[in-house]
Parts: C-alpha cells; sequence; structure tokens
C-alpha cells in the first residue's frame, strides 16, 4: 500500500505539469523569439517538431536551445500530422499547442494550469490571443461555422449586427470578451488540452493538412461532452500567417513563396469542405450542402486571385 501510494507521489512529481508542442515550418526567427518566451519553468516541458523547415529552424534549435526536444520531420506533414508526431514525447498533465509566431506573456502559463485544474468538466482553454495591433485574433473565440453562421460571417450580417445571437454566431461577437466564458472553438496557434480528452477524441485527425483541423478537434470534443473555455485574462502576442504568407498584417515578416501562399489559400478553402462533408452534409437538405459547396468555390476563387 506505502509503495503504490510512493509511486503514484513520484510519478506526480517527475511528471511535468505541462507539454508545450510548437509546429515550426519555416519560421526561424519567429520560433527563435517564442523559444526565448516560454523557456522559464522547469515544470513546463517543450517539444518542437520540425516540419521539414528549409531555413535552418532545426539547426538553430539545436544550437541555442539544448534543452528542448526536438523532432525532425523528413517532410512537411501539416499541422494536425505533425502535432501528432510531438504526442507520444509529450509527458504533461496538459498538452499545450502553441504556434511557433507567438510570444507568451508571464504567468500565462502558469495561469491557464491553474484554471485547468480548478475545472475539470474543461477539456481545452485559450486564453486572449492578440495580433501585433492590440486586436484580438478572432480565431481564438469562435462559433462553428454552420451554414447559417457561415452565411452571416461571409455576406456581412455579423459586422452589421456584431452584439446579435442570431447573426453573429461566427464570431460569438455578442460575449463579453473581458470575462471568462465557453466557446465553440479555441485556435490551435494557443490551445491547452486536458491528456484525458484529448486522448478520448484520439488527438488530431489527419484527413486535415493545413486549417480547420482546430475547429474539428473542438467539435469532437464538444460532441463527448466537454467544455471549451476562453480564458481572457492572460494573454500571448500572435503574428499570424507569418508562414503561410496569406494574411495582410503578417505579409511584411513572412518569409512564404508564392506556391506556399497559393497553397495556403487553396487549403483555407478545401478545409470548408471537409468539416462540412465530416459534420454537416448528413443534417441538412441536398440544396444547402449545393448551396454552400458553391459558395466556398467562390471564396477560393477570391483568395487565390488575390495573390495571383
Amino acid at each position: 500500500m506505502i509503495g503504490k501510494k510512493l509511486a503514484k507521489n513520484l510519478t506526480k512529481f517527475t511528471m511535468p505539469d505541462l507539454s508545450v508542442i510548437i509546429l515550426n515550418y519555416n519560421t526561424k526567427d519567429l520560433l527563435r523569439d517564442c523559444l526565448k518566451s516560454v523557456i522559464s519553468d522547469k515544470r513546463i516541458e517543450i517539444i518542437v517538431v520540425d516540419n521539414a523547415s528549409t531555413d535552418g529552424s532545426a539547426e538553430m534549435v539545436k544550437k541555442e536551445f539544448p534543452q528542448v526536444e526536438l523532432i525532425v520531420s523528413k517532410k512537411n506533414l501539416g499541422f494536425a500530422a505533425g502535432n501528432n508526431l510531438g504526442i507520444p514525447q509529450a509527458k504533461g498533465r496538459y498538452v499545450l499547442f502553441l504556434n511557433p509566431d507567438t510570444i507568451v506573456m508571464p504567468n500565462t502559463f502558469k495561469e491557464m494550469i491553474k484554471f485547468m485544474d480548478k475545472h475539470p468538466k474543461v477539456s481545452a482553454a485559450t486564453c486572449r490571443i492578440e495580433l501585433p495591433s492590440g486586436k484580438l485574433d478572432q480565431a481564438c473565440h469562435r462559433g462553428f461555422p454552420t451554414p447559417w453562421n457561415a452565411f452571416c460571417h461571409f455576406f456581412g450580417l455579423e459586422k452589421i449586427f456584431p452584439k446579435s445571437r442570431l447573426f453573429a454566431g461566427y464570431s460569438l461577437s455578442y460575449l463579453p470578451l473581458d470575462k471568462i466564458h465557453e466557446i465553440d472553438s479555441g485556435v490551435g496557434a494557443f490551445l491547452m488540452v486536458r491528456r484525458k480528452a484529448g486522448e478520448e477524441i484520439n488527438w488530431w485527425d489527419e484527413d486535415y493538412y493545413w486549417y480547420g483541423e482546430d475547429l474539428d478537434f473542438c467539435y469532437r470534443l464538444k460532441q463527448k461532452g466537454w467544455q471549451i473555455m476562453f480564458v481572457p485574462t492572460v494573454k500571448i502576442i500572435h503574428y499570424k500567417g507569418a508562414a503561410s504568407g496569406i494574411k495582410k498584417h503578417s505579409q511584411k515578416i513572412s518569409t512564404a513563396t508564392k506556391e506556399t501562399k497559393l497553397r495556403s489559400a487553396k487549403a483555407s478553402t478545401q478545409v470548408m469542405r471537409v468539416f462540412y462533408q465530416k459534420h454537416y452534409q448528413q443534417k441538412y437538405p441536398k440544396i444547402v450542402d449545393w448551396l454552400v459547396m458553391r459558395g466556398i468555390d467562390l471564396i477560393e476563387k477570391a483568395r487565390i486571385a488575390k495573390i495571383k
């Protein structure tokens, strides 16, 4: 009996509170700044998965951050499969998926762990994610993209009625952004996940290559009865879109080639089709399916046209 208690206590003592998985692709300088902002606590394990970068990212991590566990993939596996590659190495009670183009503010990890410890029904949580301008990264505070929510978002009804529960279901902008509350989905740039919950849904769905996988991840957690929370009492800064090069606010710091930008634009709309087919297609009439797919086609053409 004593032996079992001792073993349990030793396991608890040696197990880190948090495993931080950072998936990197050709963002060496941003990754360096990100790692500088997170290497501070011995109870935090940091794992960098390099997705076949060609900019010397892996070499930089080996040289400048020897305490970081580095996993190098020989090919770019995409977001879902890349993060899944790091999970077997993660030993923490919680697993945080963090983008390399982020800066984590002091006490963010500590407060998020404390919050998760106090709320056992919460499967995943995100903090306030700010763009360099100080504005909220809307992706950290989302409703699920039902056909109605998506229609209101892309056709501007949400902007006209931002405080309406009926019209602002895509961004949940009717909810108070200065208070902790439940949301449908966070974003993979900063998503702290309870290990038990992640294992319950078998982590990331590798049918998604780039974009949309965080919506799918949160959707499946919700289907299992878990809560997902927005915790704006702490924050990070997100230089969003640095790897893809298709976000206006990060184009100056992005090293993405035109080929990468085109691939990103196509991927950002292809995931809309995948998500809809997985989770909504059986719930709506065929005419709705047709309208949704034609709408996605138009969005894709518009995004590609901006790059060409």
